[in-house]
């Protein structure tokens, strides 16, 4: 089914794993729309609690393919810059900007190196889990673009204002230990048990967490992120009502007082 990426059901857990190890994993329009195409199938998937995003080989993802990258920048140098996103459309504008809207928590597990569109792939997903070989760098600004698809607005607060600059500006490659101290990572393991360790914070998501509630939870927790203090307080207080009276808090309240694990529905088809 896929060419240029490879995906696996393991347990509760989806596996994306990008699969052109010659060019480190560099995207193509093909990588992009079967990216795309798994991430919809593991959302709609009931058996799926959570969505994991590697590499093959010694990279996570260097970025758009250099004959990519040299094709869009000679179109625009032709036919001058694209007209921006219509404000009527719903599609959010960016490169993997629509992984903030699957429900379904996503790990990017970072093998190698992250770069350009690459560290896009993992910014954009929810909790990052590096090997403790990656290393990571922007390094929009050296080929004369700026912080694109939606970077300018995830990285500083991911690590403070001052320092994304640096990582923009300068577009240093940092280590995983670097990126862990930065706050870009939450996680560093060691290089053989990545994949595992991901998977296994699946399971105990799976174990642990009602779906609804974390699909809620995520959708709050992003769009918080550009509300003032009251409008997120007013809605968090709405939406936590609505699941007070959810069959999945009446199931965790079961659970506590029968001492057992809940079993909370599961977002997908059956």
């Amino acid at each position: 089914m896929y060419t240029e990426i490879e995906y696996e059901r393991l347990g509760n857990a989806a596996v994306i794993r990008l699969n052109r190890p010659d060019k480190l994993n560099a995207l193509t329009y093909h990588t992009l729309s079967e990216i795309k195409a798994a991430i919809r199938a593991a959302e709609s998937d009931a058996g799926v609690i959570g969505i994991i995003i590697t590499g093959k080989g010694r990279g996570f993802c260097a970025g758009l393919d250099s004959a990519v990258l040299a094709e869009v920048t000679q179109r625009a140098n032709d036919s001058g810059p694209e007209a921006p996103t219509s404000a009527e459309s719903k599609e959010l504008p960016g490169m993997f900007s629509y992984l903030l809207e699957v429900p379904k928590p996503i790990i990017a597990a970072i093998n190698g190196v992250a770069a350009g569109g690459g560290l896009i792939l993992a910014l954009m997903s929810d909790i990052r889990f590096a090997a403790a070989s990656a290393a990571i760098t922007t390094v929009f600004l050296k080929r004369g673009l700026i912080a694109e698809h939606g970077s300018s607005w995830i990285l500083p607060r991911l690590v403070g204002t001052g320092r994304a600059l640096d990582l923009l500006w300068a577009s240093d490659k940092i280590t995983a230990h670097e990126a862990k101290d930065y706050g870009l990572v939450e996680r560093v393991v060691d290089d053989e048990q990545l994949e595992q360790e991901a998977i296994a914070y699946v399971e105990k998501l799976a174990v642990t967490s009602a779906p609804a509630a974390m699909a809620a939870t995520k959708r709050l927790v992003y769009q918080h992120l550009g509300k003032d203090y009251v409008a997120a307080l007013t809605e968090a207080e709405i939406v936590q009502n609505e699941f007070v009276a959810s069959p999945d808090a009446t199931e965790g309240a079961m659970a506590l007082i029968e001492k057992r694990a809940p079993q909370f529905k599961r977002l997908g088809d059956a």
